[in-house]
């Protein structure tokens, strides 16, 4: 059964890119300077790292990234096999990524502050989160919604400035309806990336946040069989 489309499908998009905003937050603000959805910037910390420059580690950068290429291969697998028997592969999808936070928040637990996790400690924590997120880009891949990637806003910040008034390229969308959602996708990284730290900066356990994260997905997991359901019948 293929997930939700339309307008459905668009908030619950903008609603996990909320999400990767806070989660990376909570990476790089708690747990050493690191992406676990973002990796492009893991890419550039590592070539940093080896350099020995910014005080970047080496260790976590190469967990996110390995742990993330695992998440989109057994992503990509599962999704496309639940998909060929035509079963309910989007939720599936979410409710995984959403076990996997609910892991990680346990692993980072901790009586005191995430610095008080030991160097295993944290690259447990940051490993499960790029699974995770491995996972979810193959879900938004797979999903392909225009402009709603869910972890990468460089390609929507730049269709909606070349493709409004500023920019005026018709190939890029100008004309179109396309600059509310790719404003959506830009705002709720941006939004996603505010709250985040603004818990941690709130002195808020970065467990609790993983936590909090784990249980939207998971809600949203269990909301897509009935809206798709919905939409089917309506057709």
């Amino acid at each position: 059964m293929e997930p939700p489309s339309g307008t459905a499908l668009t908030v619950i998009m903008v609603c996990l890119t909320v999400a990767t905003g806070v989660l990376d937050a909570v990476s790089f603000l708690a747990l050493g300077h690191v992406f676990t959805a973002t990796q492009t910037g893991n890419l550039l910390f590592l070539g940093f790292g080896i350099a020995r420059q910014g005080d970047l580690s080496v260790v976590t950068t190469v967990v996110s990234l390995g742990a993330f290429a695992l998440g989109a291969a057994f992503g990509a697998r599962v999704e496309s096999s639940l998909a060929a028997r035509r079963r309910q592969w989007f939720p599936v999808a979410l409710a995984t990524e959403a076990a996997l936070l609910a892991a990680a928040a346990v692993t980072a637990w901790e009586p005191g502050t995430a610095r008080d996790l030991t160097l295993g400690q944290r690259c447990a924590v940051v490993g499960l989160m790029a699974v995770a997120m491995g996972i979810r880009n193959v879900t938004a891949m797979r999903v392909s919604v225009p402009d709603l990637t869910t972890t990468v806003e460089t390609r929507a910040m730049t269709a909606l400035v070349s493709g409004s008034v500023l920019g005026r390229d018709r190939k890029l969308g100008y004309g179109t309806h396309a600059v509310p959602r790719r404003l959506m996708s830009v705002g709720s990284m941006f939004a996603g990336g505010l709250l985040g730290a603004w818990l941690i900066g709130l002195g808020t356990r970065p467990s609790l946040v993983l936590l909090l994260v784990a249980v939207s997905v998971a809600a949203t997991a269990l909301l897509v069989p009935g809206l798709a359901h919905r939409q089917n019948g309506e057709e």
